[in-house]
């Protein structure tokens, strides 16, 4: 069996420890492979936030938010470009796994990286929603990678 190169690395990015992991995976594939990697964040909805809207009341919140994904898309570009890596970002508000499928297909990216969720029961296997959506309706290699211990 010979190994896989990868030429396109779509990666999942939020603040969490494993996404941010899952950064520095997908940096290390891509440095081997000489793949290209587009980080993907997406701004959630939460139920604050879709109250707000209902009250016509979000422009302040979704402003932070917006501020906050560029910055965190920044900080993940800046090290890929430290190690010679060639990336872009894009930041999306909705669904998370829908829109990262999306990602996935529009850019016809031939590996998604995530960061595996840390809430769950400790010692039991947890597989979040975002996770799960991706797994059941994916057509692409998925590299799951953990929070470091």
């Amino acid at each position: 069996m010979t190994a896989r190169a990868f030429s396109r690395i779509l990666v999942a990015v939020d603040d969490s420890p494993a996404a941010l992991a899952a950064v520095e995976v997908a940096v290390t594939l891509a440095t081997q492979s000489g793949a290209r990697i587009r980080f993907v964040h997406v701004i959630t909805d939460g139920e604050v936030l879709r109250a707000l809207t209902r009250m016509g009341r979000d422009g302040h919140q979704t402003t932070q938010r917006e501020i906050a994904s560029e910055s965190l898309l920044r900080h993940v570009a800046l090290g890929a470009d430290r190690a010679g890596v060639a990336a872009d970002t894009v930041s999306v508000s909705g669904d998370p796994a829908g829109l990262l499928l999306d990602a996935v297909r529009s850019w016809d990216a031939d590996l998604l990286v995530l960061g595996r969720s840390d809430v769950g029961q400790v010692g039991r296997a947890y597989v979040g929603d975002v996770t799960r959506g991706v797994l059941e309706f994916s057509e692409t290699p998925i590299l799951i990678v953990p929070s470091p211990s």
